[in-house]
């Protein structure tokens, strides 16, 4: 007998005596007892007033270290959440999509926060925005972490991975939670939870859990606050009306029902690599979980001329499926519940009325309550159908429909009034083009693959951290993911006004205007933590000849005509006569303003933003400004300094600018 705990204000809570009893899926047993009664006000107490100020604390880049610790943390220790995953209905294989899909999406969400956001306390959200002539008033967007609660609602069908890919973006942006996991399932989710608390890792307040009811916890949350849900429309809706969360504005994000479709391209026929691909990605989509995926494939759309073909390819490999006790070695396990399944067969039913079921039983199934075969129906006029198109069994159900031209495929996929993804098989870039130009304003991802890329593409059903999750319509409106898109969800976007010392000082990053400090050093020859930000050199200057122009052009091989021919140069409305290559220009930037000897500078890694303001005609003398932009920590020994590289000319006007970005060791030794 499982007892799952929930967590809160720092300690663990056992079940109590109204605890709900889970039956397992597979043998109908009594599992688990869950539910206690808790203080939700004093757990949105203690995560505002400890788990949060601690977070903000940090930098975003220390956090992002600690969620790549702590991915590694329950990395190591996941055969522990494997041995208790068959109670839920799934097989091993169903379990790496849930527990190393989580991991895995912690992790890339970890790293992309070291890669995409600042080694600070402040994201910027676009550049700066010149808002007086001489430069002297501007504005900058910047997105800071909002200083409430997040609560995470999460699904039944997903314990780990849809615990973990809500909390990645949520603590990453500085933001603590409270994690709900469906009841049906917690156990899985607190064994996982249970691992996070044990590593030490996140700082008191930053998670807590609950096991059981949510009760009146809504009712408190404020304009900082934020819902997260993954779950049925019906449920959503009736969070999402909650009195208080309107009055107060508080974010609330849905991941909700999705008809998802995929629809096979009329240029592919029987025996090609893409017939077999939709063929087997249409059967896995059922199967996988049992169906019990938002983004499992409901409608599959076909070419009226191969309707019989995929039909009969279809059928043939869900006939193959084994079904039966998810620890052992079968394709497919249970649905969740004796409930689930209950629900399965209700929808399904609503479906029939509208299509014919074609496999028509014959599966040799288990006992236990949750055990249901795939349902593949077929309904010869979607056009007529309304179920099909309004009704999710979230199950190993689906429908095949026939369409007429590619346009007609598009308005059957889009008349599931949103969804999370459709698919596309084709080999017919144009046919690709129509239908994401059709289809991209009802679905939340479009994913299109052929022979070509199918090797190495992710696969209909899987939601990847880098892309966005979530739809709009029925699909919740919501979106969660996105790399750091999903870190925005829990941040406050604010346009701040100032001066450039004003922004420099917030945002950590020198802004052109600010004031210029003198190292009283070269920089190239201080460590990483010794260069300050806004320190500046100039460079003296470097007449440019024309025999520096042609060397350059016959060195290098361009010899466009704007810097060998004088005449042509001059027809051209950009150009005074003949003028310096701009590479000539950076080359004899480098020149000016790097220190040659050996110091902390390890490598020049690149630049960012090059742009020629006006043209070096031979004769001009260029100089240089250097500034220390930004500094941003990369490894244990050494970080990215990127400068403002700004090259005049004798007049002082600007004729180039480009951001340079170098390691620099955190010692000069």
């Amino acid at each position: 007998m499982l007892t799952p705990q929930s967590y809160a204000c720092g300690r663990w809570i056992a079940p109590g005596d109204d605890a709900r009893e889970i039956r397992g899926p597979v043998t109908g047993e009594v599992i688990a007892r869950a539910g206690a009664t808790l203080d939700f006000g004093a757990m949105i107490t203690h995560a505002v007033t400890q788990g949060g100020p601690a977070l903000r604390e940090m930098s975003f880049h220390q956090r992002a270290k600690m969620l790549k610790a702590l991915a590694g943390y329950i990395s190591e220790r996941k055969e522990a959440l494997y041995a208790l995953n068959p109670l839920t209905g799934a097989t091993r294989r169903d379990g790496g999509v849930d527990i190393d899909g989580g991991i895995v999406t912690m992790s890339v969400i970890a790293s992309k926060g070291r890669r995409e956001m600042p080694d600070g306390h402040v994201y910027l959200d676009g550049g700066v925005e010149q808002i007086s002539r001489s430069g002297s008033f501007l504005a900058q967007h910047i997105a800071v972490p909002l200083q409430g609660v997040a609560v995470h609602i999460n699904a039944f069908n997903f314990p780990v991975w849809g615990m973990l890919e809500k909390l990645a973006p949520t603590l990453l942006a500085g933001m603590p939670a409270i994690v709900k996991p469906a009841t049906q399932t917690c156990y899985l989710t607190e064994a996982c939870f249970r691992m996070i608390v044990e590593s030490g890792l996140l700082p008191d307040g930053a998670v807590q859990l609950i096991i059981g009811g949510t009760g009146d916890l809504l009712d408190r949350l404020g304009p900082q606050d934020v819902v997260s849900f993954t779950g049925s429309a019906e449920t959503a809706f009736a969070l999402r009306s909650n009195p208080a969360l309107i009055r107060q504005s508080t974010r609330f994000m849905a991941e909700q029902d999705s008809l998802n479709a995929s629809i096979l391209g009329p240029d592919v026929a029987p025996g090609t690599p893409e017939f077999d691909l939709f063929v087997k990605q249409a059967a896995s989509e059922m199967t996988v979980k049992a169906g019990q995926k938002c983004t499992a494939i409901r409608r599959i759309i076909v070419p009226e001329a191969q309707l019989d073909a995929v039909t009969d390819a279809l059928a043939e490999r869900l006939r193959a499926t084994t079904i039966g006790d998810p620890a052992e070695d079968v394709r497919m396990g249970a649905l969740a519940s004796a409930g689930q399944r209950a629900d399965v067969l209700e929808k399904a039913a609503l479906i029939g009325e509208e299509a014919t079921e074609v496999l028509g039983g014959g599966f040799d199934l288990p006992g236990g309550p949750g055990f249901l075969p795939p349902m593949l129906f077929r309904c010869a006029d979607p056009d007529a159908a309304r179920h099909v198109h309004a009704v999710e069994a979230f199950g190993p159900v689906s429908t095949l429909m026939p369409y007429r031209d590619v346009a007609h495929a598009a308005d059957i996929a889009n008349r599931g009034q949103g969804s999370l993804v459709a698919s596309l098989v084709t080999g017919d870039p144009e046919v690709a083009r129509d239908v994401v130009l059709a289809c991209a304003p009802w679905h939340g991802r479009l994913y299109v693959t052929d022979r070509h890329s199918m090797k190495e593409a992710t696969g209909h059903g899987a939601p990847l951290p880098h892309l966005v999750h979530g739809g709009p319509g029925r699909a919740g409106g919501g979106e969660e993911l996105g790399g750091v898109r999903g870190v925005l969800h829990y941040m406050q976007r604010t346009a701040v006004q100032g001066g450039p010392d004003v922004l420099t000082a917030i945002t950590g990053q020198w802004v052109t205007g600010a004031a210029e400090v003198t190292g009283p050093t070269h920089p190239f020859q201080r460590s990483f933590r010794e260069i300050a930000i806004g320190e500046t050199i100039v460079t003296g200057a470097r007449e440019v000849t024309l025999a520096d122009i042609e060397q350059f052009a016959h060195f290098t091989g361009d010899t466009f005509y704007a810097h060998m021919d004088d005449d042509a140069a001059r027809a051209n409305p950009f150009f005074p006569g003949r003028v310096a290559h701009g590479y000539l220009l950076l080359s004899f930037a480098a020149g000016l303003f790097v220190q040659p000897d050996p110091g902390p500078v390890l490598a020049n890694t690149g630049l960012n933003a090059l742009s020629f303001q006006k043209p070096v005609s031979p004769g001009d003398k260029v100089h240089v400004r250097l500034t220390a932009k930004r500094k941003t920590q990369r490894t244990d020994s050494y970080g990215e300094v990127a400068w403002a590289v700004r090259l005049y000319n004798q007049d002082d006007e600007q004729v180039a600018d480009y951001e340079l970005l170098t390691m620099v060791s955190y010692t000069r030794g």
